[in-house]
């Protein structure tokens, strides 16, 4: 799917280097990398980059072979034996740079992938987040946007950063991030940045949610994984109100707020 599916794979290697291997990303003989394999592995020591390296562990994972979920040709079918591990990141000293304590402060993302079919059905609308924000503000809350993709919300910050490696850095300097279900809210658990992540009616928070984030569905039974515009997904979405995302945020941020550090 994208950068997203990498970070996960960050956590299926978590703590190999500390066992003494790497893990290999392959099908058994040869790694098998995306375009987004090096973005997210950059600097983990728990990651193989050839396959002739000693002691290396095997994980068949990589597109088209994902443990979470298979294609039937129309909709994602997700696997609910599957629960994503939060993966990490080895940020090198130009991208921790970026990194810059904002306590109190809330990211919003309020874009999608869009050229990706799927990503109507999981569209929260930029009417809803721009009344979150304004929510935010109106309550003292310091609210930022990154500088990515076409939507822009009024009377924020917008923060720029020359990649997505440095905007995950930049990220875990937040107290909360707001988010569709995607790879910004697997970089969050990565971070530790807690996350009301909109999931709606697509995606499982019993496979792709992590604990510690408000993993919000409208309610919608069962994640239809539709890549067609479907009514269920935007159904689920509409019944996501603004008060119920701010209320999870607040209750995020005031736990983040009694946690020293």
């Amino acid at each position: 799917m994208g950068v997203g599916d990498e970070i996960m794979a960050t956590g299926m290697a978590r703590g190999a280097a500390a066992r003494g291997v790497k893990i290999a990303f392959g099908d058994g003989c040869k790694l098998i990398w995306g375009p987004f394999c090096e973005i997210a592995f950059r600097n983990n020591p728990n990651i193989a980059r050839r396959a002739d390296e000693l002691e290396v562990e095997w994980i068949a994972y990589y597109k088209g072979h994902r443990r979470y979920n298979h294609f039937d040709g129309t909709r994602w079918i997700w696997h609910y034996d599957f629960r994503a591990r939060p993966g990490e990141f080895y940020f090198d000293e130009r991208e921790r740079g970026y990194t810059v304590k904002r306590r109190g402060a809330v990211l919003i993302e309020p874009n999608l992938p869009w050229h990706k079919p799927v990503a109507v059905n999981k569209d929260w609308g930029l009417a809803r987040y721009q009344a979150l924000a304004d929510l935010f503000r109106r309550n003292g809350v310091p609210v930022f946007q990154p500088r990515h993709g076409l939507r822009r919300l009024d009377r924020v910050e917008v923060i720029t950063t020359p990649d997505f490696r440095c905007a995950v850095a930049a990220l875990a300097g937040f107290d909360l991030v707001v988010t569709p279900e995607g790879g910004l809210h697997h970089a969050a658990a990565a971070v530790g940045v807690p996350a009301v992540v909109l999931f709606g009616g697509f995606a499982p928070p019993d496979v792709l949610g992590y604990h510690g984030h408000a993993n919000l569905t409208g309610g919608t039974t069962g994640a239809c994984g539709s890549l067609r515009e479907c009514a269920h997904c935007r159904t689920a979405l509409a019944r996501i109100s603004v008060e119920e995302v701010y209320e999870s945020a607040r209750q995020l941020l005031d736990q983040s707020a009694a946690t020293p550090g």
